[in-house]
């Protein structure tokens, strides 16, 4: 405070009004590039949905990113399955992962799931793409939750 009243006597209001108009642009940009880092464009929670029409499950994933490799689990709870394998393509933003998910009948089969990462600049980003068991194959779709 001591050194803003001597610059003041020294050079004149505008000179400590400038150097004050400087220091408040400078907090506002730093805080603004603070709010705008998402992290890893998969971590967070996701809901969405598998199947159309009458044949649709509803599911939970929980991605995260350790530094070397996404991990994460589908349907945390009772009847979870962890991610395996699971890749981001940057190059054309799409992710891969493999789960060992129980059918209709409880039977234990691989699952193979691939989608498109839209609107990845937004923090409600999806992912649109496929979920394959078996032979079948079925639609994905997915939002990432808010985190606030």
């Amino acid at each position: 405070m001591n050194q803003l009243l001597n610059m003041y006597r020294k050079r004149g209001w505008a000179t400590v009004r400038g150097t004050a108009l400087s220091l408040s642009v400078g907090v506002l940009l730093l805080a603004g590039t603070a709010v705008a880092q998402e992290g890893h464009p998969l971590a967070g929670s996701w809901h969405g949905t598998v199947g159309e029409g009458d044949d649709i499950m509803d599911i939970t994933v929980i991605m995260d990113w350790d530094g070397t490799e996404v991990t994460g689990v589908i349907n945390p709870g009772f009847e979870h399955a962890a991610l395996q394998n699971a890749r981001l393509m940057s190059g054309d933003w799409t992710v891969s992962f493999e789960i060992d998910y129980p059918n209709r009948d409880g039977q234990v089969q691989r699952c193979m799931v691939s989608g498109a990462i839209d609107q990845l600049g937004s923090d409600r980003r999806t992912v649109t793409g496929t979920w394959r068991c078996g032979a079948g194959t079925r639609t994905l779709e997915m939002m990432r939750d808010r985190d606030y």
